[in-house]
Parts: structure tokens; C-alpha cells; sequence
């Protein structure tokens, strides 16, 4: 149920490579995460303290269902945070609160402050996003991968959208390219997110080549609730996707060897 043949089950904890990672971000309450866990979804994102886009769920509420979820029998659900708070002490007191071991980062941080966090919570499992914008920022991102890499255990992209402002669950697709040449140059693990869906999600894999794949909107109906049957065609897209890239490199090999 976790993972296709060709990939373990992704454990998101320090030193630990992972591959063919699926999240899926805007959990609302334990009937959405057992939805997530039954179509095969490894990692559920808990978006809070937000800027722009309304939260899913309060904090009580969040800390609640992450202890639900720990204790629950395998296969695991690995909960998320995913916060723009930018201070390092105030990071890991919300990890300390809610309970959560992996955290995702989503607005601007300085690597001082990521330092602080670091020496706060040492195990904690550390994504970086990388947001994507219209106006060719691929350079700027670069520079955030390089100065925060020795800091984060992952980066994860994701779309800007002018519109409203939102980094992040716009529905919004961005420019694959800019995405695959940050897998290419990072030397963490770099998850694709940004208007991913059941119906783009093995291209983007292919074209992309990230370590994880990550939905919001994509997945959900038209009640805002996540799908079972979005969710279970994600899951089965993107492990299709996911075994197919790992072909294609083992295929590729030979070629190379004889030229």
C-alpha cells in the first residue's frame, strides 16, 4: 500500500535517502488522513500560521490528529508542519506544541535562523521550499539551495501565484524545467509540488525526476475535501511515473557504457 516494488517506504528522517516519496498537503481532520493512508499516500502536510491561504484546521486540532496518526499500525502516515514562521525558536516551539518530528519551511529564512532550529531540535527533518516564479527566478533559487543546503534535509518547489500572492495550494502548475535543473544541482533531495494532479503527476515525474511528488487542490473535490478516488489515481499515477523514471536510467545505462 506505501510504495510500488521499487521503493521503500519513505521514512523522511535525517540521513535517510528516500525515493518515489507521495505527500499530500491540507489534511483536515483523521478522516482525511485515513483516506490518504488507505489510497497509499506516505506523508500528510499540516498547513498553519499562514499569510495568505486559510488554514485547514487549528493548532489544538493539528496536534490532536498528529498524535492520532503516530499510533497508528503500520503503514505509516508521516505528518508534515508546514508553516512560514521564519524564526528558529519559534520553529521548534511549534514542533514541541504539535508534536511533529519533519517540518517544512515555506517562506523566506535566514540559514542563521535554520541554524538555530537545527540546534533546538537536531533530529528534526527539515524541507526547504523553493518557490517558482513567472519572471525566471531559477538563479535566486540556486543561491537559497547552496546557503541553506548544509541546514535542510530536502527542498520542495512549488508556484507562485501574482494573482493573490499565494507560494503555495494555488492550483498553479510552473515551469518543469526550472524544477528539474533544481533537482539536477541540489544536493538534497527535491520534491516537485505546484498544481500537481492524478492527470499531470506521472508526466511531471518524468520530466521532472524529483525525489517526491506533493498534492493539495489537485486531489480534492469540489466541497474542498480530499478524494478517495482522486487520491487513490494520484497515488497510482505517480508510482507509475516513479518506476518508469527508474527504467529509463536503468535502460539509459548501457547506451552510455557503449558510446
Amino acid at each position: 500500500m506505501t510504495g510500488g516494488p521499487l521503493f521503500e517506504a519513505p521514512r523522511l528522517e535525517r540521513g535517510v535517502p528516500f525515493a518515489g516519496l507521495i505527500q499530500v498537503a491540507g489534511v483536515h481532520d483523521m478522516a482525511e488522513a485515513q483516506a490518504l493512508r488507505e489510497a497509499g499516500v506516505h506523508a500528510m502536510g499540516l498547513p498553519l500560521r499562514l499569510p495568505v491561504n486559510a488554514e485547514d484546521l487549528t493548532e489544538a486540532e493539528a496536534a490532536r490528529l498528529v498524535t492520532a496518526v503516530e499510533h497508528l499500525p503500520a503503514p505509516p502516515l508521516l505528518p508534515v508542519g508546514i508553516t512560514y514562521i521564519a524564526d528558529g525558536a519559534e520553529a521548534a516551539e511549534f514542533c514541541r506544541v504539535l508534536g511533529l518530528r519533519r517540518l517544512q519551511l515555506h517562506g523566506p529564512v535566514r540559514v542563521a535562523e535554520l541554524a538555530r532550529l537545527r540546534r533546538e531540535i537536531p533530529d528534526l527533518f527539515l524541507i526547504k521550499s523553493l518557490v517558482v516564479r513567472a519572471d525566471g527566478n531559477l538563479p535566486e533559487l540556486l543561491d537559497t539551495v547552496r546557503e541553506l543546503a548544509p541546514q535542510a534535509d530536502a527542498f520542495i518547489t512549488d508556484t507562485h501565484d501574482p494573482a493573490t500572492g499565494a507560494d503555495g495550494a494555488t492550483g498553479l502548475t510552473h515551469d518543469w524545467a526550472v524544477s528539474a535543473e533544481l533537482v539536477r544541482r541540489s544536493p538534497r533531495p527535491v520534491i516537485l509540488a505546484g498544481g500537481l494532479n492524478p492527470d499531470n503527476v506521472r508526466a511531471a515525474i518524468l520530466r521532472v525526476r524529483p525525489a517526491g511528488v506533493d498534492a493539495h487542490t489537485g486531489v480534492e473535490g469540489p466541497d474542498g475535501r480530499k478524494c478517495p478516488d482522486r487520491l487513490r489515481r494520484f497515488v497510482a499515477e505517480a508510482r507509475q511515473g516513479f518506476a518508469e523514471a527508474v527504467l529509463s536510467v536503468a535502460q539509459a545505462g548501457p547506451r552510455r557504457a557503449e558510446a
